[in-house]
């Protein structure tokens, strides 16, 4: 019986740590992934699992890991500066104890600190400059889960009424963090180079968008090889933002 409750829960986090997309909000919008550009992608995919815990992930060409609620995809191609300074600050995430965390980190090259008092905050400034938030919640269960993206720019006000207006108020998985930065970079070649959000009924969704008078940087398009639809955008302040559907699959 012991043996049986060791696996059962062997399982459970295994699963835990995969992908799971949420299901869409009324507009049919989800959180679904973010892209990194990546200088050694596999060296940078060796530290997301060993490291922060998340599982790997494919899906036909695509390489990254995964968490419950995100995708974490990567280019192959050497960042013009870190997240920090650009639209997209950061990738928050939860895990259910930090102390696990630690050790593994200190191992590494890379800087991070506790960020609160109590020592449930931690930030790490991670491969390529990319800077990671890890939330300690002592009561979840899974491993790891993603929690939150920070979005800076010069007009918090108009940037948290033009993702309600086009996406939603509330993203199913994820939280959207608005923080006043009017220096604040377009996060293309950066080390978080864009967000993705996963729509049902992505073409229609984009016909929607345009007429709205939001301009798609590139227009809907189905890529057999890959068995995916996207379409590209870029909010006012910069962030580039990637639409899909079939990541969910």
């Amino acid at each position: 019986m012991k043996s049986f409750c060791l696996l059962a829960v062997s399982v459970l986090l295994t699963l835990s740590a995969s992908a799971q997309l949420s299901q869409p909000n009324q507009l049919g919008v989800a959180m679904g992934h973010i892209h990194l550009n990546a200088a050694d992608p596999d060296a940078t995919i060796k530290f997301w699992t060993d490291v922060i815990g998340a599982a790997s992930y494919t899906h036909e060409s695509l390489k990254g890991v995964s968490t419950q609620g995100v995708i974490i995809l990567f280019a192959k191609k050497a960042p013009s500066g870190p997240s920090v300074g650009s639209t997209v600050d950061h990738i928050g995430l939860n895990v259910p104890d930090l102390s696990l965390l630690q050790p593994k980190l200190d191992k590494t090259s890379y800087k991070h600190w506790l960020a609160t008092p109590g020592g449930t905050q931690m930030l790490i400034d991670g491969p390529d400059g990319v800077r990671i938030e890890i939330n300690e919640d002592s009561a979840m269960y899974s491993p790891l889960e993603f929690r939150n993206l920070e979005l800076h720019s010069a007009d918090t006000q108009k940037m948290e009424a033009w993702y309600a207006e086009h996406f939603g108020k509330s993203i199913p998985g994820v939280s959207l963090a608005f923080v006043q930065d009017p220096a604040a970079a377009p996060t293309v070649g950066r080390g978080i180079d864009h967000i993705g959000f996963e729509i049902k009924g992505l073409e229609a969704f984009c016909k929607k968008l345009e007429a709205s008078g939001v301009k798609l940087d590139s227009p809907f398009r189905t890529i057999d090889q890959i068995k995916l639809s996207l379409a590209f955008l870029t909010d006012p302040w910069g962030t580039r933002i990637e639409l899909t559907e079939g990541l969910a699959k």
